[in-house]
């Protein structure tokens, strides 16, 4: 009898477990605005990368082929960028930074690149918004960073004004080795 018992236990529990989460997963299904991370708009434009060009592509491998050395194992090489895509401050293997133009199709505001002289796929990459101007007191937004599509010595920044939108934000990006 015990031994039933405790396999009717075991059964009912199982069941009540399958149909909480089965529930759960139907209440969430339904309710899309609870996939939505709290306190974040809800209208966000889809996170993607402008095409490579060829000249793009040139003048990265021409980067690669003209290498210093990456940094040393704990090491970093960073960058100070301006919204509008100057390279305000860098360390020695940061190549160049450009800015995407939103007139282009495909190009986005807030979309930049930076070119350095080594490998950087498999790095720790970090990006903030930042200024390097007296005050340092940069504008709101958000910004995220990733390794360039097609390009294994770029990173590709998109920064986004707190509302979600695109917009051309000033960042201070490390690359940590």
């Amino acid at each position: 009898m015990a031994t039933f018992l405790k396999r009717k236990a075991t059964v009912v529990a199982l069941a009540a477990l399958s149909l909480t989460l089965a529930g759960g997963g139907i209440a969430a299904a339904a309710n899309p605005a609870a996939k939505a991370e709290a306190g974040q708009p809800s209208a966000r434009q889809p996170g993607h990368q402008p095409p490579v060009t060829a000249t793009e592509s040139r003048a990265a491998k021409a980067a690669l082929n003209a290498t210093l050395a990456a940094p040393a194992p704990g090491l970093v090489a960073w960058a100070v960028v301006s919204a509008n895509g100057t390279l305000l401050q860098h360390s020695a293997n940061v190549v160049s930074a450009k800015k995407f133009s939103p007139s282009v199709p495909g190009q986005f505001a807030g979309q930049y690149q930076v070119t350095l002289d080594y490998d950087v796929r498999l790095k720790s990459l970090h990006a903030t918004i930042g200024t390097n101007d007296a005050a340092n007191v940069p504008p709101g937004g958000e910004v995220s960073v990733a390794p360039r599509y097609l390009t294994p010595n770029a990173v590709f920044i998109q920064t986004r004004s707190s509302s979600g939108g695109y917009a051309d934000r000033p960042f201070h990006l490390v690359i940590a080795n």
